[in-house]
């Protein structure tokens, strides 16, 4: 467990953001966060997320857990997260990121368990959804996980996303906010909207788009490689993805 009170447990000079391009180039370093977690999101979306769309002692769902980023800073809140993941591995990390002491911390519960299927969950008990799914098998969490949707195509993966919009609008209070980020892709140098279409899903699950936000990416990995092919093949490099707001 961390303990150490030389610990920095906050953003240097944080404000929230004001507009809908969101852009940090520092990704985040404070209490146990960390970029070692491939795919995860800088924890200053979920903070100002989680800072704007509730409160505390709020209970928060993210059902794509992942690393624990959004868990970390529920926890720093003081907000009540669940965080639910299909493969052990990420909930082992989210075990080990959210083991802090904190004053006034609030409560961390993690559990193996499918976004598409939340039983565990009962009717709109949920103050808040902030989560970051997959795009598709962009990146592939795991080796043989069948319920991973990290292993679908996009026309899978949007297929079972139908089933996660489902499950978000039910568990989620009438009039809270459900925040998904999401990511586009390319095939055969065409672009693949996949955003949009992860937008419209949830739109027809009966969820009223708030606002649509545009997040700069920094620092990616293969930037040198796709900078060598952009010019090749003549396609400019995706550099951003976009944050929606849904409110029930």
């Amino acid at each position: 467990m961390l303990k150490n009170k030389e610990q920095k447990w906050g953003p240097d000079n944080f404000e929230l953001e004001m507009n809908t391009v969101w852009s940090f180039p520092q990704r985040g370093n404070w209490a146990t966060h960390d970029a070692k977690y491939r795919g995860n999101w800088s924890p200053y979306i979920p903070r100002n997320i989680l800072l704007r769309y509730s409160s505390e002692g709020d209970y928060v769902l993210d059902q794509f857990a992942g690393g624990g980023t959004t868990l970390v800073e529920a926890k720093l809140l003081k907000r009540n997260v669940l965080g639910v993941d299909v493969n052990e591995s990420a909930l082992e990390c989210c075990r080990v990121k959210c083991d802090f002491e904190s004053e006034n911390a609030g409560r961390v519960v993690i559990r193996h368990g499918d976004a598409r299927n939340l039983n565990f969950i009962k009717d709109e008990c949920i103050d808040l959804v902030c989560t970051h799914p997959p795009y598709a098998n962009i990146i592939q969490y795991s080796e043989n996980n069948l319920n991973d949707l990290s292993h679908l195509d996009v026309t899978s993966f949007l297929e079972q996303m139908k089933l996660v919009a489902a499950e978000s609008y039910r568990v989620l209070k009438k009039d809270k906010f459900c925040a998904i980020l999401m990511g586009d892709t390319r095939k055969k140098g065409h672009i693949i909207p996949m955003s949009f279409e992860v937008m419209r899903i949830f739109e027809h699950a009966k969820f009223k788009t708030k606002e649509i936000i545009i997040k700069e990416q920094h620092n990616c990995k293969a930037t040198g490689y796709w900078k060598t092919n952009s010019i090749k093949y003549n396609f400019l490099l995706l550099a951003h993805e976009y944050l929606f707001i849904f409110k029930k």
